[in-house]
């Protein structure tokens, strides 16, 4: 639903070093916990929203756009349930939505949609190659930008491998369409048991491949991919980083909390 990988298209985001790329995306993530008022986490939503356009990924938004309203109204819904002290905002019925726990359900809600929007973002611009020899260029251990490369690498080929399976099994008759919430988890059964077989099948051969090739985690590398940080990198990370300490000291100046009722 969402990309794993980048995009063909071309954009300016596309061009950024990936260190920029990497900056952003924690930079970026990380403001979403810094207020609770959702009326300071909105601005941030639109401006990813904007960089999502910018950056050719609206297509995959709104592909997934089922996906985010579910998780939206979900997280929303489940504050209204849990949280119901202070005056009461909108009484629906037997259903009472306080004010408290409507600005605690929008702001939960806008962060999880936001944070889905930064990571689709994030990867529909950064290659994977991109991504690995960022890590890096940052002195992560190659262990672990490997590892990060690899999974980003495995997440697509085991998405197509469960819609083949799913085709397979309904092309036998196999019916997951039950309303039943546990019916239908008992159904998924010979869909879950051959997706394992064919992971563990998968990570014998990626094993064996490994070993066949010498692979040595600890063995120093060449790159056919060169990155360089140019002036317009260091000025978005630097922005970046502003905009960050700026809103952290207005958080500790007190604004962007939710009013005590």
């Amino acid at each position: 639903m969402f990309p794993s990988v980048a995009s063909d298209r071309r954009t300016g985001l596309h061009g950024l070093d990936p260190r920029t790329k990497i900056a952003g995306f924690v930079l970026l993530s990380g403001l979403l916990f810094v207020f609770d008022n959702p009326l300071y986490i909105i601005p941030i939503t639109l401006t990813l929203f904007v960089l999502a356009a910018l950056g050719g990924c609206i297509r995959n938004l709104v592909r997934g756009k089922y996906m985010l309203l579910l998780l939206f109204l979900s997280s929303f819904i489940a504050w209204q349930i849990y949280l119901r002290n202070g005056p009461v905002a909108v009484q629906l019925g037997p259903v009472a939505i306080t004010r408290t726990g409507f600005l605690h359900g929008l702001t939960a809600a806008l962060r999880i949609v936001s944070a889905i929007m930064v990571g689709t973002l994030f990867l529909a611009t950064t290659g994977i190659e991109e991504l690995t020899i960022g890590l890096i260029r940052l002195k992560v251990p190659y262990r672990l930008g490997f590892v990060v490369s690899l999974a980003a690498r495995l997440v697509p080929t085991f998405m197509l491998t469960v819609t083949s399976i799913i085709q397979a099994q309904t092309a036998r008759g196999l019916d997951l369409g039950s309303r039943n919430p546990l019916r239908r988890a008992r159904r998924l059964i010979p869909v879950i048991i051959p997706f394992l077989i064919s992971s563990i099948r998968h990570a014998s051969r990626l094993s064996a491949a490994l070993e066949s090739k010498g692979f040595r985690p600890g063995a120093r590398r060449s790159y056919y991919l060169r990155i360089a940080m140019r002036p317009n990198d260091f000025a978005i990370v630097l922005g970046l980083i502003m905009l960050t300490a700026g809103c952290v000291a207005l958080r500790l100046a007190g604004y962007g909390t939710i009013p005590v009722s």
